[in-house]
């Protein structure tokens, strides 16, 4: 069975990996072409090494200064000639970036049906996150073949009208990639987590870069940590500061007078994934963080309005607190002074999977083929 997997950023490379592991493993049943877009590069790139994943293609759409038109136009310019000369049987793709999309929307104009990864995920608000939950939401409307993370995801699909025969529930693949990654005894490479004390210190993991937090939100964000460090003296926050210029420059000037907040380059995967098993919780906006923390045994508070992982909140794992500044506080001040809070938090089972999600896919994709 030819599968063509698609991917382009960083955190797609992170849970697409597992599925081509998987279907590599099977060569028997399985030629697997990887094709990567290049919208993210460097953070891609880290991770392909990490993973020692080799793309067939590698379209490098990235420009700077790319808008969402410039990227979706590049992918399907891009695939139109690769699924053509490839005739693979199926092309698969993760999530809701544009690459996404742009990776389905090719696959169908030549009639190559999509098998869709993490499907199902809904925040029910087509700008929030933009433009991810459009992104899915299209991607849904054109994949034959749906593999929902959770059941929340499976009943997602079939309130859309998805028939039950296209939705497989498989768990998500990121807790494969995450539970094979983390080690206790590794040592970090970067200078500045290499000497963080993790014994003394209660380190806050802070991750933001969303569209929908741009500006007054994230100064907001900001805001709340600088007086959460200055409230709390053994506190130290590490902020991955992501590439894009606008938010390093905010970074910038809330920080850039505090000693215990510190600004790092985006980490490679592996060094990335131990810093959060180490951390005492997380402050993010991101998706794929609020699925992994749980196996961590980490709290995680969520720093937007909406989010597309219910499944977190309702087991108790994330708590969804935006971004006012008042609440932030409140919320971390208070897993930072009541230990019962805090283990209500840790000790709840991940509800996203148990690691075992990419070789389900690989199963349901023979399967159906043979059927």
């Amino acid at each position: 069975m030819k599968v063509m997997v698609v991917f382009g950023t960083r955190p797609e490379a992170i849970k697409m990996a597992p599925v081509v592991k998987a279907l590599q493993a099977r060569p028997d049943r399985f030629a697997v072409q990887v094709v990567v877009t290049g919208q993210h590069r460097e953070m891609l790139d880290q991770v392909l090494d990490f993973f020692h994943l080799t793309p067939d293609y590698d379209l490098g759409i990235m420009r700077h200064g790319q808008t969402l038109t410039d990227i979706t136009c590049r992918v399907l310019q891009g695939l139109e000639g690769i699924i053509t000369e490839e005739k693979p049987e199926v092309v698969l793709v993760h999530g809701d970036t544009t690459t996404t999309f742009a990776a389905s929307l090719a696959a169908f104009y030549q009639r190559v049906p999509v098998g869709h990864v993490e499907a199902g995920l809904r925040s029910h608000d087509l700008y929030n996150p933009f433009p991810e939950e459009m992104n899915r939401k299209l991607t849904g409307a054109l994949a034959a073949l749906h593999f929902a993370p959770t059941q929340g995801a499976a009943e997602n699909l079939q309130r859309e009208g998805v028939p039950d025969s296209r939705i497989f529930l498989t768990g998500n693949t990121v807790i494969d990639a995450l539970l094979g990654t983390v080690r206790e005894d590794y040592v970090f490479q970067d200078p500045v987590l290499k000497d963080l004390n993790f014994s003394e210190e209660r380190v806050i993991l802070l991750t933001t870069h969303r569209r929908e937090n741009w500006g007054k939100p994230m100064e907001q964000i900001f805001s709340g940590v600088r007086e959460l460090v200055a409230s709390f003296p053994d506190v130290r926050v590490v902020f991955p500061v992501h590439k894009n210029p606008r938010i390093r420059e905010a970074a910038g000037r809330a920080f850039e007078d505090l000693s215990r907040v510190d600004l790092i380059e985006p980490p490679g995967y592996e060094e990335f994934a131990n810093l959060m098993a180490r951390a005492f919780l997380l402050l993010t906006d991101s998706g794929g963080l609020q699925e992994e923390a749980p196996s961590l045994g980490k709290p995680v508070l969520v720093l937007r309005e909406t989010t597309e992982r219910p499944e977190g909140i309702e087991a108790g794992t994330a708590l969804l607190v935006g971004t006012d500044t008042r609440r932030i506080v409140e919320e971390t001040a208070r897993l930072l002074t009541d230990p019962e809070a805090y283990r209500n938090m840790a000790e709840v089972p991940n509800p996203y999977g148990d690691g075992r999600a990419a070789q389900r896919i690989a199963d349901i994709l023979w399967q159906e083929r043979n059927k």
